[in-house]
């Protein structure tokens, strides 16, 4: 069956047009191309202004009257006194839980300076990293035969938040995952923090629940930790097989922030747990805070803004 369609005829220019007028097309067609080319980039610009606004929540209110969030719940500890806000509840951390992770592999292996140990990656932690790559887990990249330092690895899991290493850390240090998660809650509960119940050491999973004013004692625990402290202000490290990975704290070294964890996902929202500085009666002093459940377009900004309005509320002098 041939198409009854018939392209349209092919009028070819009159060859006795004079010159001058075929220039004067040539021009006007010139013209009309440029007028819609700046259209058009105004146009985009435009819309991409209006996407941003849209999409970054960073003038958003995040504080109700009281000054605690709107959306999940708070607490901070600051000048001696650790205050938590309403709604204070179990409920899932994410990767908040990589904290008592990393607490607790410096407690059994200092690096006092160095690297510490050194673990040797196999063929069945790349398949595992791979499964979780799958389920869209937050991973760096690693392969068999790899060696990646006790230094190392603590990076990978504070800075781009890699549940795969934290899997390896915790193997590592308590022969598996069951046994090091005992460790997890042993300190939770001498920390005093009888709201919170581990089941992983990355967080992954919904189960692993604390409150915001349990994870400040722990904040203020890790705090005193100056390796700890050093590695979570780190903005970015090199690994072996990964390469430049970068801390997912956006705040890290703004506004008086100096780390520690981020966290998100569908089940926990943002989560942030923070330190910052303060000027209280021209001392620098400072503050440990934690924020859950915190909504916005990106749950990872969501955190952090709404810890960065929690600390401006408590006292909006910076050091410097």
């Amino acid at each position: 069956m041939t198409s009854t369609l018939t392209p349209p005829p092919v009028h070819e220019p009159a060859r006795t047009a004079p010159r001058h007028r075929r220039a004067g097309e040539r021009r006007r067609y010139l013209l009309i191309g440029v007028a819609v080319l700046v259209v058009s980039a105004l146009l985009a610009g435009a819309a991409a202004a209006v996407l941003h606004r849209r999409w970054d929540d960073r003038d958003r209110h995040y504080l109700g009257a009281g000054g605690w969030p709107v959306d999940g719940q708070a607490a901070y500890s600051f000048g001696g006194h650790t205050v938590a806000g309403p709604h204070q509840a179990p409920a899932p951390i994410a990767s908040l839980a990589k904290v008592m992770t990393a607490y607790l592999v410096l407690r059994a292996h200092p690096l006092d300076g160095g690297p510490g140990f050194t673990m040797h990656l196999t063929a069945a932690d790349a398949a595992a990293t791979a499964r979780r790559e799958a389920e869209q887990q937050s991973v760096v990249a690693v392969r068999a035969g790899e060696r990646l330092t006790e230094r190392q690895a603590l990076m990978a899991v504070l800075l781009p938040s890699a549940n795969n290493v934290a899997a390896l850390l915790a193997r590592r240090v308590a022969g598996s995952k069951t046994a090091f998660v005992r460790l997890m809650n042993r300190e939770a509960s001498r920390l005093g923090m009888h709201d919170t119940r581990y089941t992983d050491p990355s967080g992954f999973d919904p189960r692993t629940v604390s409150t915001a004013y349990d994870q400040t004692l722990l904040a203020a625990a890790v705090a005193h930790d100056a390796t700890l402290t050093e590695l979570v202000g780190t903005a970015s490290y090199h690994l072996p097989v990964a390469g430049t990975v970068h801390n997912t704290d956006t705040l890290l070294g703004r506004r008086g922030f100096v780390g520690t964890k981020t966290g998100s996902d569908d089940a926990a929202g943002g989560c942030f747990m923070f330190r910052t500085y303060r000027v209280v009666h021209l001392h620098v002093r400072p503050m440990v805070g934690v924020v859950l459940g915190q909504q916005g377009h990106s749950f990872v900004l969501a955190g952090q803004y709404a810890a960065a309005q929690l600390a401006d509320r408590v006292d909006p002098n910076l050091p410097g």
